[in-house]
């Protein structure tokens, strides 16, 4: 069983269409550690969920970044949806760049305990901060780092005026391909997104590794 680390039942529901009924939920609130990349913070929570469930797990973290601005918001999308609002955003695109292309990444972290065979897909063996999962120092089993796999999907549009009555976040204001992501079904959106993309080169992998 592939446990899927999430508390919104539809990233389960499309890693399903990827990877079959062997999937299931995991509702685990792991860290989230602050990082300039989301394969860190990925990585990072796929160890503690592993440690945590004790079988495969599959973390994913994604955000929007705006060329412009460096890739800004980012790992940090969820935090200035929150705090500033998606229009905010828009707006300050429109009032600081000429350059409005954007895109939508996600990486998925796969975490099953055991060591990976070299393939075009990164691994990270960084363990830092292992003992932040527990507030203590590693003990003796702690002392290998566990090795994860990650799977990067990108969705490349541009920043827009807010069209659309579906999706949610900064789907509004995403267009790819002369349509907002808020103005797709949920069908045309699966097909193009990001996470789906990332699943798939996953689901490529994983059957391999069974």
């Amino acid at each position: 069983m592939l446990r899927y680390v999430t508390t919104n039942p539809g990233k389960v529901r499309e890693a399903r269409e990827y990877l079959g009924d062997a999937v299931s939920q995991l509702d685990f609130d792991y860290t989230e550690i602050q990082a300039a990349d989301l394969a860190p913070i990925a990585a990072r929570g796929a160890r503690e969920a592993y440690r945590h469930a004790e079988e495969p797990v599959l973390v994913d973290d994604a955000g929007l970044f705006v060329r412009g601005f460096d890739g800004f918001p980012g790992p940090y999308s969820a935090y200035a949806e929150d705090t500033l609002g998606v229009e905010a955003v828009r707006r300050l695109v429109d009032a600081e760049l000429d350059d409005r292309r954007a895109e939508f990444r996600c990486v998925l972290a796969y975490c099953d305990g055991e060591p990976f065979a070299a393939t075009p897909d990164p691994v990270d063996r960084d363990d830092r901060v292992t003992a932040a999962a527990t507030g203590a120092e590693r003990d003796d089993q702690e002392t290998e780092p566990l090795p994860v796999k990650l799977f990067e999907g990108v969705v490349r549009g541009e920043i827009v005026e807010a069209r659309g009555d579906g999706g949610f976040g900064y789907d509004p204001i995403f267009e790819y391909d002369g349509a907002t992501l808020a103005e797709m079904d949920a069908a045309e959106k699966n097909a193009i997104s990001h996470r789906g993309r990332a699943l798939e080169k996953f689901g490529e992998w994983f059957v391999e590794r069974q």
